[in-house]
């Protein structure tokens, strides 16, 4: 019998068998006992009310189902889609109001433990919010900002501040079919209203509903939470780092930051390196303190610090049974609960922060920024005392890859032209004269109910081949991580004649990782960027680019891939769909969502008809565009690609005539 593959990652392969001949349940196990419902899985199950729940099913549901209180399926299956964003857009933005209070209490000196990192971003952000900046002082201008922002969360009327980012048109077809954002909270208490039994039934209306808290998502929660994170601690510039479980080091303390808030994990950076831990490690028997990440608060540390990945999501089971964790902090989002149950095996001390989120078995350190290096220590300190506990058992692995992370929206414009000339367009030249096809979002979740990180992998050889410039966040940029595939080298190696040309005159991977799963907000940018520089689409809508979600697990997956089809981009989730039991359904979300937005929601399982798509989807964007036809290895004329070298003379040779920017 052919052996299962359960993860595309060898070391995490290698771990799986282990766990499994010690008889130790992971998530990937769990997935091949719990099946999942075949009525629930396709949205055909409604259970919002105690009259229920109700089944529709049958070959006539979609016309002859009706529900207790006479709901229809396209109903049931388009609340379901709704219900499952706004979980998502709430996750996100609760992050960014957390967020946005930190920054709120820098400002006004209630903690001494953070500070204002990019003041530049900070008058970027300002200006933006019509905010005056000029001749006032940092933190005033940090407090107006945060104040400003916190405004987006409880808004009742009027529109989110950072909808005035999007691309006019593309704002406009939001006010004709009546999505623009409020508030956060807002959109997301009349979604729940909307989706309690008696309310709305009209999918159509009910979809719409789903793309407008999406929205509030997008163009606000993630989007405020990246810029107060790049704000604070830095807006991200390329750093080489590495990924994978050979991050772990058998001869010193092993503490994994674990989750998606940055601000603890920022302090317990400063906190491993102080002379007086580093000490008292070594007093324990250790060589050291090594700080590694896992999902997105990894992400985080990583695209700012160099700190290590060992991965996404179905790794953090897998890092444990490594047998090398002395301690694994968790916050929010994406924390497995078996997490807790699982140290116990092991030496591991599993330390929740947040109250939002406690997990029974775990110890409880709570978080609070006021007193954040305090807290920090009493952690760091957990770790280091545990290190005497470490048994030899479990699956030590050594594989580890490098990784070239931290492509912000800013440095992606840098670099096409350097501080003098930075500019979108010499990627627009690109796509224009056919070097660069398209550009996919490679991102989202990697799940355990298919080979875990297989499908990332694959789509991300085989769009580079066909000369697609792929940018990645989350869960997807760690998959790509521990493959060994966010190097400049992996272009020379793979990608198409054409993306390893421009790839090797700027000097970047063909894979760029953008960051954490909120920084998706960092493509809408950059997509807005694009249509301002001109040559290609006026709007985010009809460019040749399109967004992957092919192993997507969550709520937030949801709401990410629906603020992005409302925005203009066709998305691509992999799996079945969640709607699949509604033709009406999938038909708005799919033709008519790309009639009016020009995006549309798709839902394939078969990887091949999802390279297949995208590059459909991209082709007829180009031909839309009126552009060069593409053909690989054929380019028409564009602007000469300069190297860095030659960026760096004209900003020699511009810096006497320009002056301080």
């Amino acid at each position: 019998m052919d052996k299962i593959v359960k993860s595309a990652n060898e070391a995490a392969e290698q771990i799986i068998e282990w766990s499994e001949s010690h008889e130790i349940d992971t998530c990937f196990d769990r997935a091949k006992k719990m099946k999942p419902c075949p009525i629930g899985s396709s949205g055909a199950c409604c259970r919002i009310c105690h009259v229920g729940p109700c089944r529709f099913v049958g070959p006539n549901a979609e016309e002859e189902a009706r529900g207790v209180c006479g709901a229809t399926l396209p109903t049931v299956a388009s609340r379901n889609l709704l219900r499952m964003a706004i979980g998502g857009a709430a996750a996100h933005s609760d992050h960014a109001r957390d967020m946005a209070f930190t920054l709120l209490a820098v400002a006004n000196g209630e903690t001494s433990d953070f500070s204002i990192t990019d003041v530049k971003k900070l008058y970027r952000i300002a200006g933006i919010l019509e905010i005056e900046f000029e001749g006032r002082t940092v933190n005033d201008v940090a407090r107006d900002v945060a104040t400003k922002l916190i405004e987006d969360f409880g808004r009742q009327k009027g529109e989110l501040n950072f909808i005035k980012r999007a691309p006019k048109k593309t704002q406009e077809r939001w006010k004709k079919w009546g999505i623009i954002p409020r508030g956060v909270d807002r959109e997301i208490t009349e979604s729940m209203h909307r989706t309690h039994i008696g309310v709305d039934h009209d999918p159509d209306n009910i979809l719409l509903s789903t793309l407008k808290v999406s929205l509030a998502d997008g163009w606000g929660g993630s989007m405020i939470s990246t810029d107060i994170t790049d704000i604070l601690f830095g807006t991200p510039k390329p750093v080489k780092a590495e990924a994978g479980f050979g991050i772990f080091k058998e001869d010193e303390v092993n503490l994994i930051v674990h989750g998606h808030e940055p601000s603890l994990a920022e302090i317990i950076i400063d906190v491993v390196n102080e002379k007086e831990m580093k000490e008292y490690a070594k007093s324990k028997g250790a060589n050291g303190i090594n700080l590694g990440g896992m999902c997105c608060t990894a992400n985080e540390v990583l695209m700012r610090h160099g700190i290590p990945t060992a991965g996404g999501f179905t790794n953090q089971e897998l890092a444990i049974l490594t047998g090398l964790v002395d301690a694994m902090t968790v916050d929010v989002q994406c924390i497995m609960p078996a997490l807790a149950e699982l140290s116990k095996k092991f030496h591991t001390k599993l330390i929740t922060t947040s109250y939002k989120a406690k997990i029974p078995g775990a110890i409880h350190i709570q978080y609070d920024e006021h007193r954040a290096k305090e807290i920090a220590r009493e952690i760091v300190n957990l770790a280091i005392e545990n290190y005497a506990n470490r048994k030899a058992e479990g699956s030590h692995v050594s594989d580890k890859f490098p990784v070239i992370a931290g492509f912000s929206h800013e440095y992606i414009e840098y670099m096409q032209g350097g501080s003098w000339r930075a500019s979108f367009r010499p990627l627009n030249d690109a796509i224009m004269a056919g070097r660069i096809r398209g550009v996919v979002g490679l991102v989202g979740c990697d799940n355990p109910r298919v080979p875990s990180q297989g499908l990332h992998r694959f789509l991300a050889l085989e769009l580079i081949k066909h000369d697609v410039l792929v940018v990645s966040t989350g869960c997807g940029s760690a998959a790509c991580g521990t493959a060994g595939y966010l190097t400049p080298e992996m272009a020379l190696e793979n990608a198409g004649p054409g993306l390893r040309e421009v790839c090797e005159a700027i000097g970047i991977p063909p894979i760029l990782h953008l960051g954490s799963c909120v920084d998706n907000s960092r493509i809408l940018t950059i997509a807005t960027a694009m249509a301002e520089e001109g040559g290609l689409s006026d709007e985010i809508g009809g460019m040749p680019a399109v967004g992957i979600a092919p192993e997507w697990m969550s709520e937030k997956a949801i709401a990410i891939g629906c603020y992005f089809v409302a925005s203009g981009v066709p998305v691509i989730f992999g799996g079945e769909s969640p709607v699949g039991a509604s033709e009406q359904v999938t038909r708005i979300i799919t033709e008519v969502w790309f009639e009016r937005f020009k995006g549309a929601l798709h839902f394939e399982p078969d990887p091949e008809k999802i390279l297949d798509l995208t590059l459909k989807y991209i082709d007829m964007a180009r031909e839309a565009l009126k552009l060069r036809k593409y053909e690989p290895g054929k380019f028409g004329a564009e602007r000469v690609l300069m190297d860095m070298a030659a960026r760096r003379e004209l900003e020699r040779a511009a810096k006497p005539h320009i002056g301080i920017y």
